[in-house]
């Protein structure tokens, strides 16, 4: 059982005492020491995180732990990059050659991206959403920043004519730094892909392995991963996927059940459509 499945499980008695401990095993901090996190390469670590009975609404979720410091994020929009049409994750990978890909944000049926985009610093002609306030940022444009947040947009400004990050890319917000959650309690069931940002300030990824509402996602990080300070959603349903640069796991591939986590991180979770927007991170 993983520390985070320990978590889950405990009994309401424990719950204090696992806090604490947390902030020794839980992801953004040092997953390398745990032995339940494969370290893929320096500032990537992978992990599969089953909530159990603290979150019995959620199923188990491929967990990937990013060290800003030692991971640069990409944005890629096909019509940026001169495409005719939008390629699936897999395609993305080869063209890209990034450690890790994952779905932007949402976008229209004719693959017009909703929300802020900016990449190198440009915005890439989509407008703000009104009423979603999840922005993730990296690479600062400037010095004393951090290199990769999330930006709760009521609380935090964005200047769209001066930007402090080079990449930016527009979503819902799914939990704030006050614990709100901050997306309906209706809604529909969906594979979900969300970002989230720890204590440390690492930026964890996760996709679910089945369908789940959001709010039942946001109430299981308020509840039992307190590592997790505020999380966005990312496009969900057959647009949710997460991929892992197969080569990766060449050298790290010591435990039969990781060899099952190759599958999941490769792509193999379900039909993928093609993704006009990815986020993609790699070694810096």
């Amino acid at each position: 059982m993983n520390s985070l499945q320990w978590f889950a499980e405990a009994k309401p008695a424990l719950r204090v005492l696992l806090q604490l401990l947390s902030l020794v095993l839980l992801p953004g901090l040092c997953p390398a020491q745990d032995s339940s996190w494969e370290r893929l390469s320096a500032g990537v670590a992978v992990s599969v995180w089953n909530p159990g009975d603290a979150c019995p609404a959620v199923p188990s979720m491929l967990a990937v732990d990013m060290d800003p410091e030692r991971t640069k994020f990409s944005v890629h929009h096909y019509a940026q990059e001169g495409l005719s049409e939008p390629p699936r994750i897999d395609e993305w990978q080869k063209r890209t050659g990034h450690h890790v890909l994952f779905n932007a944000g949402l976008f229209r049926e004719n693959f017009a991206y909703l929300g802020l985009l900016y990449k190198d610093g440009r915005p890439l002609g989509s407008r703000r959403h009104t009423s979603w306030q999840g922005l993730f940022v990296a690479e600062p444009s400037i010095s004393g920043l951090k290199k990769a947040r999330i930006l709760d947009l009521a609380a935090e400004s964005f200047d769209e004519e001066q930007p402090r990050y080079r990449e930016a890319a527009q979503a819902l917000m799914l939990l704030d730094l006050t614990g709100k959650i901050r997306v309906r309690e209706s809604g529909k069931h969906a594979y979900q892909t969300i970002i989230a940002e720890t204590e440390t300030g690492h930026i964890l990824l996760l996709k679910s392995l089945g369908a789940v509402r959001l709010y039942d996602i946001g109430r299981c990080f308020k509840d039992a991963l307190p590592v997790v300070r505020q999380a966005m959603a990312m496009d969900g349903g057959s647009s949710s996927a997460v991929r892992i640069l197969e080569s990766l796991w060449d050298k790290d591939l010591r435990v039969q059940e990781h060899n099952s986590w190759k599958s999941l991180f490769g792509g193999s979770t379900g039909s993928h459509i093609p993704l006009p927007t990815v986020i993609g991170a790699s070694p810096r």
